[in-house]
């Protein structure tokens, strides 16, 4: 008795490295606009008035807050009664962290609310406790991780670039309000 083994030839497709995409399969919409406002202002009139930055600005921005300006067209609301309502974003480790800030008329912070969050890991940024941290900090608050802010275990550049985009909003609001 002998055995034969038969051999068959399988095609393998080759696929370039560059040709591969790989995206998060944990992206989570916490808010929409809409939703982010209310939760931020409740039931407060908002006018929309998008501010395109110049670019002397976006450099006095950048050299106050220590932080790029990624985006020279910002995303504000003036809220009935003096404040603002703004939407940013910032990067994650690897994706982007929308969140949205309300300002109190005085310019300080009243509350952050983190919109979309495209990590697998450091959602904790989330918790109504970090974010806590924010409320009533200023352009003059030392508002940098592990100073002003602390961090999250296993979230700290989500909590680092959070943190400056905070600060670099805050920056912003200041010098767009002259």
């Amino acid at each position: 008795m002998s055995s034969q083994i038969k051999w068959t030839l399988v095609p393998v497709l080759a696929i370039a490295p560059a040709a591969i995409t790989i995206q998060s399969a944990h992206a989570i919409v916490y808010l929409n606009e809409q939703q982010a406002q209310q939760a931020i202002f409740g039931n407060a009139k908002m006018t929309k008035n998008f501010i395109t930055l110049t670019d002397d600005q976006a450099k006095e921005i950048k050299a106050k807050s220590k932080m790029d300006v990624r985006h020279k067209e910002l995303q504000i609301w003036d809220v009935d009664g003096g404040g603002k309502f703004i939407i940013d974003e910032v990067l994650g480790k690897h994706e982007y962290i929308t969140y949205a800030i309300g300002l109190n008329k005085d310019g300080s912070v009243k509350q952050i609310e983190i919109m979309n969050y495209n990590e697998s890991y450091g959602y904790e940024v989330r918790n109504e406790s970090w974010r806590k941290q924010f409320i009533g900090k200023t352009t003059n608050s030392d508002l940098y991780l592990e100073h002003d802010i602390k961090n999250i275990s296993g979230a700290t550049l989500s909590c680092k670039h959070i943190t400056d985009g905070v600060r670099r909003v805050l920056v912003t609001y200041n010098l767009i309000k002259k």
